[in-house]
């Protein structure tokens, strides 16, 4: 019998999308329709919903919006479904102290990438998500 990786009993499976901000005329976040989105891909069997990824809004919100768009979805989803935290920042510190917010509000998993513009070296990525790792049991 094949033992299952630890990752694999953790991480969610099926669909994943990324979670759109919607935003007002005005650049404000429109935190209702964004309530009703997580409600809708709850209903919809989502596997889990990926929060200020790297391919949406991230980069554009400020770390205050970013911070407070984790913690929203957290609450909203209740449990119901698994929220996956994007806490990459081109800034190391930025994203250790993201981490750890989004561990704290509850994030079941967090995603982080790689400094983006910066070239780091190979010792330059370990050292980077070990110290994000440090940060947190959260995976």
């Amino acid at each position: 019998m094949t033992q299952i990786p630890e990752a694999a009993q953790i991480l969610p499976s099926g669909s994943i999308p990324a979670l759109i901000t919607p935003m007002l005329a005005d650049g404000a976040i429109d935190w209702q329709n964004y309530r009703r989105l997580i409600d809708w891909h709850v209903a919809q069997g989502s596997g889990a919903i990926v929060v200020m990824g790297s391919t949406g809004e991230s980069a554009t919100v400020s770390m205050a919006e970013h911070s407070d768009l984790i913690a929203a979805a957290v609450e909203q989803a209740g449990g119901r479904i698994p929220i996956i935290a994007g806490t990459g920042a081109n800034a190391t510190r930025e994203a250790i102290d993201m981490t750890a917010f989004a561990a704290g509000a509850g994030a079941t998993v967090v995603l982080s990438v790689l400094p983006y513009y910066n070239k780091p070296t190979q010792r330059g990525v370990l050292e980077y998500f070990k110290a994000i790792a440090e940060v947190t049991d959260t995976r």
